[in-house]
């Protein structure tokens, strides 16, 4: 199904609501505009595998813009509105949009978009929430527009950009479904609406920047199924809270980070607010530490859900709040796909043993949009149908799999390969630290050693002692030789809003030190 459909059946029910704001689209109102916006770009000669792109904070309008895309048969790019303008322009240009939609708050990002042939033309860039120099006003767009029901509508989808956080982001392509957006479903609504029990009753809590994957899919299969979408401007850990008592939210979709800054409220805090109605607590994006997930099952109670999986949908692993606290720190069994764990040769591994994550699906999945090299490297050797996303990890004898890390940000210290991953589900525990990334530093003797680079939680100061304290709390819970050999405590540390180090970035303020001092 999708929003036409309740927009016959419960017209007047909210679609999606802003809780900053209280600001609301109904059915009605999500599938009229969508309509007027799809006949718009048609109008503008855009057909079935054109792609638009999307640059805003959260809005309402972002809704309409996404069902506009998929019932025209359209891609649909939603760009990370932080990135610079030059780095905007580069999706645009790789992702080959003919229409960019922007808030007027994110004018920076697309100042240099007419620079853009294509979307130099007329009407080709539109800008909601205000002006921006050379863009045409997105209410006077839905004014103007043919608002006559689409006979003919395809069934479009997401071409999304990775995060970049190991290189410039990569487009992840799918081919375009076939049929009818009224007839076939979406692959997330296929496979999460009955897993997760999403139905007309559903109150979901998004409280992530839309421009991700998984929060803008779990809105989709939101209002696919005809539930209400709940969306917090940007995530704060009490507004989240609050949130879910306000609005009764039955389902939410997270990322460890979210759970960590919300377990460090005060007890005062969290005993403020009535989190019963919650019945699925999804999370994904980043493996969550054990101890973390067993504190929010015993706050929430049996909710907590984990998938694995990436905007590539390579495959899929699940597993449910017992399971976890059964074999505390897997990401669960394959329901998508089949696990495979590699050596760099690409040989099967032994159970138990450390390699490359690999899914075995019955054809190949996706690939990097203009770029075939990147979809070679993704590539097993010798399976064309068995794709990885660059995570290592191990299989045990049932079949569950645990992540150690991403294979780029393994430390090989002295011929030992070091996965931070394991010091930072460590650290994070601690009640000083607020945030935590453990890195590889040049070592004259052994190339690199891991350290610690360390957010104090308020009320802490940086001290050799409490430097101490923290790799001593390491060793007692993991083996020393993967533990930091010191600590850098730094004032914040570089995240994507969806909780991701970009730990590129923090590597960048140790190694050039290192390289002028060996030249």
């Amino acid at each position: 199904m999708f929003p036409g459909v309740f927009a016959a059946r419960t017209p007047d029910k909210p679609a999606v609501i802003r809780a900053a704001t209280g600001d609301q689209l109904t059915y009605r109102e999500l599938d009229e505009n969508s309509t007027a916006l799809a006949n718009h770009l048609e109008g503008l000669g855009l057909r079935p595998g054109d792609t638009i792109a999307v640059v805003s904070e959260n809005d309402l309008h972002i809704f309409e813009a996404y069902w506009a895309a998929l019932r025209s048969g359209l891609y649909i790019t939603a760009i990370n509105h932080h990135l610079t303008d030059e780095e905007t322009n580069y999706i645009l240009t790789d992702s080959a949009a003919k229409v960019v939609l922007a808030g007027a708050s994110v004018a920076a990002a697309v100042a240099r978009t007419g620079e853009i042939a294509t979307l130099a033309q007329p009407g080709h860039r539109i800008a909601w929430g205000g002006q921006i120099d050379g863009f045409t006003s997105y209410e006077d767009v839905l004014a103007a527009a043919d608002r006559t029901p689409r006979t003919d509508q395809p069934r479009g989808t997401d071409m999304l950009y990775s995060s970049g956080t190991t290189g410039r982001p990569k487009g992840i392509q799918t081919p375009l479904p076939q049929g009818q957006v009224d007839q076939i479903p979406d692959a997330y609504t296929a496979i999460f609406a009955p897993m997760y029990g999403f139905d007309e009753n559903v109150v979901y809590l998004s409280p992530a920047p839309l421009y991700h994957a998984a929060p803008l899919r779990y809105c989709g299969v939101t209002n696919s199924v005809g539930g209400t979408v709940v969306f917090l401007d940007r995530f704060d850990p009490e507004d989240a809270l609050a949130a879910i008592e306000k609005y009764h939210a039955t389902h939410s979709q997270w990322v460890p980070t979210m759970f960590i800054r919300m377990l460090k409220l005060s007890d005062e805090i969290r005993a403020k607010y009535d989190t019963g109605s919650m019945k699925i607590a999804v999370h994904a994006a980043a493996p969550c530490p054990a101890e973390v997930k067993r504190a929010m099952i015993e706050w929430w109670g049996p909710v907590i859900h984990e998938y694995y999986a990436s905007t590539e949908a390579a495959g899929a692993t699940f597993i449910g709040p017992q399971e976890a606290l059964e074999r505390p720190g897997s990401v669960g069994k394959a329901l998508l796909g089949v696990v495979h764990i590699c050596d760099e040769a690409g040989n099967d591994l032994p159970t138990g043993e450390v390699g490359l994550v690999y899914f075995e699906r019955e054809e190949a999945a996706f690939e990097y949009h203009n770029d075939p090299a990147k979809t070679a490297q993704a590539r097993h050797p010798q399976h064309d149908n068995w794709s990885t996303t660059g995570d290592v990890g191990y299989v045990d004898d049932e079949g569950y799999l645990y992540l150690t890390d991403r294979k780029a940000f393994m430390i090989i210290s002295g011929g030992v390969n070091i996965y931070p991953q394991e010091a930072e589900n460590v650290l994070v525990t601690h009640p000083a630290v607020f945030d935590v990334g453990v890195i590889g530093v040049p070592d004259a003797e052994l190339g690199e050693v891991a350290m610690a680079c360390v957010q104090l939680a308020p009320g802490y100061s940086p001290t050799d002692e409490l430097a101490d304290e923290l790799l001593a709390f390491t060793v007692s819970k993991i083996a020393k030789y993967k533990a930091p050999r010191s600590v850098d405590f730094v004032d914040d540390l570089p995240r994507t809003p969806t909780g991701k180090l970009v730990k590129g970035i923090l590597k960048k303020a140790y190694w050039p030190q290192a390289n002028s001092m060996s030249s």
